[in-house]
């Protein structure tokens, strides 16, 4: 239906319907999984009342939700501090936005959102739109700011009271008439969107001086005639600042869109695909209102029942001996109809090897219920080969094509759920079949989220701390050393019951952690920064990354002369030869021959030359410093240049390192296999290493690095005006510290003065004491600790904000970041050695955390930023993204990717710091880094 005279076209804020619903209703979570529903629900239930109310003649032809897309707009640009006390948003409303978005489109209702530009703006340049081709507009909404749209065929409809709002109501709320509305919001400004505006003028004054010049330039022309002298003044001395207001409070008829009006045609709902979706978010009431009202079948609303037993003697046992397997296609089908009907699965994989990107799939365990599980084996092989050399394929066994054929389906349905335990090793085995798992959950990553620093999440554990259940050992059926066999070699009734209870314990553990997520607070930390990093790291290690068996070659050489080099030093200042990779002789050289203090025997009797230990004498004697020095290249040949070649997967001829999610307790990530994380960066030698990191011909590697990440956030944390002000200013962090310290200009600053600042600007973050600055620094101890007190005296708010968060620590026995993940401090109020430990871990993982939540963040938006550019996400190392990209794209993966990355933290916090990301390119790593 085209668009013109006669068309009727109805704008719905979003946005409003979102708050209004969150507002309006308490808490309210999905069963299945703890995940937050209560705005969708009254979102849903709003859109389905609007749709029930527009009936008769007047009905709309044409209907839009209209939505904001981000917190950034053109608007930031002309004000940077617009919008800026915009308090952060709920934890619990955060995920319900996109789920907003998918209830419109299950309306069937035209769902619009612009980068760059405010949902009022996409609602003003709709208006105007239709407005000029002759239709009637009505735009669903109270927010004020749109009054100044009203009129010529456009109108409002408070959803709420029902009442509609034209030219005389816009006159009785700001005292003159939509054409003037911005002139008044001009001057009067708005506390809640940061728009300034004339200082000490109401809308009640500006309303005044509007109806009395006419408008706001000719006002601001005028404003020397005013006789009050304040007013007067006022506008004389903010004119520019009111004129800046205008432009932020005037919406843009001229937003581009990339659609057309006829394109908005209102459209019926189609029942199978909204009662999915309600049925889905397991809203039973509208489920069963809008079946009634469009004459479908309401389907099942089910839900996982949550286990409110936390105590492991409460759980249900668990019988092994009552699983089956799947042999048949009946069975599998019938398994598959269970789990269309309940909306969710267990499932867990078993293969050949830990390996995934080479690993053979030898079968799939489903589990539908506590107790209800099963095995379906497809790669179970004899023990022995047959005459010819060939496995024999156990008999008993369904065809692997036909079950991964008849599961793909359900596996990739977005209506069902798939809980898996360290799902991304099962995601990646099925993605290698053609099969994209989604949506997914982890009980692992649950854990992880609400027990980070307490315990491991590996499933045995789980199984054992919450369930009081001991699983079947690997061991048992795998046996181990040099006569393990892989799991493919298993007999098919030991390796029914193993695979079975693996899935069976995973839906029981995440039965147990979904309702806990909400109660404890972390929904959002699971829900955001857990379970999105699966499918994000699963694909990244799956592209893998080119390194150059060449250049690792004349690496180790050259390390090997380096060592051979230090060794020579090391003789000479020994005065005599031993073997340096020996502690037992290292320490006999040490404390018996040079007679160095501190030597502490343990019960063998021998020395220990531990890093430590020799990091202290180093800062007396130069042998303890050349064999610190000797062995990182030793370790750097061994870790590196001699291993990593053996890392080469030979199908693709790239290296696959693995991430772990839930490693370290501050939410970074840890690789391994190789561990990519521990290469230096502050050596020539580890910078080296990162030379054989290549990019395929005809592309580029591309690094981008978040620039001091960990002291902005400390600056942010702690409220240090001197440094927030030096990061918002852009000038060198480590001069201006030493020249405040120190005394000294930053012109012309002796180069180790600014080192020592840096090495307390970084050390500070992580509780470093004098002891451990005098080590890093190789100074004496009194001198490190006089920097260090110079420090605090010099920032008191740093001190304050370790006092501050080890007193939160002792009381709630955790931290938390900015981002709501809370990483537990176990030993926080022990006494003696321990106890420091603990109170430094404190101090640094808010800090740490909360760097790693915000690139965690960035990697999540990273595949859909860049989808339409010829690159790929490779690796992730601490605050460093590396991609690879064709030649030709380079330039605009870093605009793209460095965008995503300075704004990641974004909406959820408002650092008052700028994220600043470093860029670089090249046919190598270390040149791009």
């Amino acid at each position: 239906m085209s668009f013109g005279k006669g068309a009727r076209l109805h704008l719905i804020d979003g946005s409003a319907y979102i708050f209004r619903a969150y507002h309006a209703l308490p808490p309210l979570t999905r069963k299945s999984d703890g995940l937050p529903v209560g705005a969708v629900a009254g979102f849903s239930n709003m859109l389905w009342k609007y749709i029930l109310d527009q009936q008769g003649s007047e009905a709309p032809t044409h209907v839009a939700v209209i939505f904001d897309h981000s917190s950034k707009t053109f608007r930031n640009a002309i004000y940077p501090e617009y919008k800026a006390n915009r308090p952060d948003l709920p934890e619990d409303l955060q995920p319900q936005f996109p789920l907003t978005r998918d209830a419109t489109r299950a309306f069937n209702i035209a769902c619009i959102e612009t980068e760059g530009y405010e949902a009022d703006d996409i609602i003003a340049a709709l208006a105007c739109k239709a407005r000029d081709a002759g239709g009637q507009v009505t735009i669903v909404s109270s927010d004020k700011d749109l009054m100044q749209l009203i009129g010529n065929g456009v109108t409002m409809l408070d959803p709420m009271k029902n009442k509609l709002i034209g030219p005389d109501e816009v006159i009785e709320k700001f005292g003159v008439g939509p054409d003037r509305v911005v002139d008044v919001q001009a001057l009067a400004g708005d506390s809640v969107d940061n728009v300034p505006g004339a200082p000490g003028i109401g809308i009640k004054t500006a309303a005044q001086l509007i109806n009395e010049y006419g408008d706001l330039e000719t006002l601001l022309a005028r404003a020397g005639e005013i006789k009050q002298p304040k007013r007067r003044q006022t506008l004389i001395d903010n004119a520019e600042q009111i004129r800046i207001s205008k432009r932020l409070v005037e919406l843009d008829c001229d937003t581009p869109l990339d659609f057309t009006l006829e394109s908005l045609e209102v459209k019926e709902p189609e029942a199978e695909a909204l009662l999915k979706f309600l049925s889905e978010m397991e809203f039973r009431t509208l489920t069963n209102r809008v079946a009634e009202k469009l004459g479908a079948e309401a389907p099942a609303v089910v839900s996982a029942p949550p286990s409110d037993a936390p105590a492991a003697p409460e759980q249900p046992g668990i019988d092994t001996s009552l699983y089956q397997n799947t042999t048949d296609r009946a069975a599998l089908d019938q398994w598959i109809a269970d789990i269309r009907n309940i909306g969710y699965v267990a499932i867990d994989t078993e293969t050949t090897s830990l390996d995934e990107m080479q690993a053979e799939l030898v079968g799939i365990s489903l589990s539908t219920a506590p107790g209800m599980a099963t095995y379906i084996p497809v790669g179970h092989v004899a023990g022995g080969d047959d005459l010819f050399g060939q496995t024999q394929r156990v008999d008993g066994q369904m065809d692997l094509a036909e079950v991964l054929a008849a599961l793909k389906p359900v596996l990739e349905d977005p209506a069902i759920l798939k809980i898996g335990q360290n799902l991304k090793y099962d995601w990646k085995i099925l993605a290698r079949h053609g099969i994209t798992m989604a949506p997914i959950a982890d009980t692992m990553l649950m854990s992880y989220a609400l027990n980070a620093g307490t315990h491991n999440h590996g499933m045995d554990e789980l199984a054992e701390r919450y369930l009081g259940h001991k699983t079947i050992p690997i061991k048992d059926l795998i046996g181990s050393g040099k006569s393990q066999i892989n799991f493919g070699q298993v007999s098919l009734d030991k390796a029914g019951r193993y695979a079975a209870e693996d899935a069976d314990v995973t839906l029981r553990l995440y039965q147990h952690f979904a309702p806990m997520l909400p109660t404890e607070r972390v929904t959002t930390v699971y829900q955001t920064l857990e379970r999105p990093m699966v499918p994000v790291l699963g694909q990244m290690e799956m592209s893998g990354i080119r390194i150059d068996g060449d250049t690792l070659k004349r690496m180790s050489n050259a390390f090997a002369q380096k060592m051979a080099q230090l060794e020579d030093e090391i003789y000479e200042l020994a005065g005599e030869k031993f073997n340096v990779g020996s502690p037992k002789q290292l320490g006999e050289i040490l404390f018996e021959k040079m007679g160095m203090a501190g030597g502490k025997q343990g019960k063998t009797g021998a020395f220990s030359t531990s890093a430590d230990v020799l990091e202290d004498l180093a800062v007396e004697h130069d042998l303890p410093a050349r064999v610190l020095d000797w062995r990182q290249i030793a370790k750097l040949k061994s870790t590196y240049t001699d291993a990593l070649p053996t890392y080469v997967n030979p199908d693709t001829g790239r290296v696959h390192t693995s991430y772990s999610i839930a490693g370290a307790q501050t939410g970074r990530l840890a690789s391994t296999d190789p561990n990519l994380q521990n290469i230096p960066v502050r050596s020539e030698e580890g910078r080296r290493i990162r030379e054989a990191f290549v990019a395929t011909p005809g592309h580029k590697l591309v690094s981008l690095d978040y620039s001091q990440i960990e002291l902005r956030i400390l600056a942010h944390v702690a409220d240090i005006p001197a440094l927030k002000q030096a990061f918002r200013d852009g000038v060198d962090i480590h001069a201006m510290t030493a020249s405040q310290m120190f005394n000294v200009p930053v012109e012309g600053m002796d180069p180790m003065i600014r080192r020592q600042a840096k090495a307390i600007n970084f050390g500070v973050i992580y509780g470093i004491s004098g002891f451990g600055l005098s080590r890093n620094l190789r100074i004496p101890r009194a001198e490190a600790q006089a920097f260090i007190d110079t420090y605090f005296q010099r920032f008191p708010e740093i001190r304050a904000y370790m006092d501050r968060t080890v007193e939160d620590a002792k009381r709630d026995g955790s931290v938390r970041t900015l981002f709501g993940r809370r990483i537990n401090t176990p030993g926080i109020n022990q006494s003696g050695p321990a106890a420091g430990g603990a109170r430094r871990a404190a101090i640094n993982a808010p800090i740490q955390g909360a760097a790693a939540d915000i690139i965690r963040r960035a990697m999540i938006r990273m595949p859909d930023a860049i989808a339409h550019l010829p690159a790929k996400m490779l690796l992730q190392v601490h605050d460093e993204l590396v991609f690879e990209v064709e030649d030709g794209a380079v330039d605009d993966l870093i605009n793209v990717a460095r965008d995503v990355m300075e704004n990641a933290a974004e909406p959820a916090v408002k650092l008052s710091v700028p994220l600043v990301v470093d860029a670089g390119q090249g046919m190598n790593w270390a040149e791009a880094h």
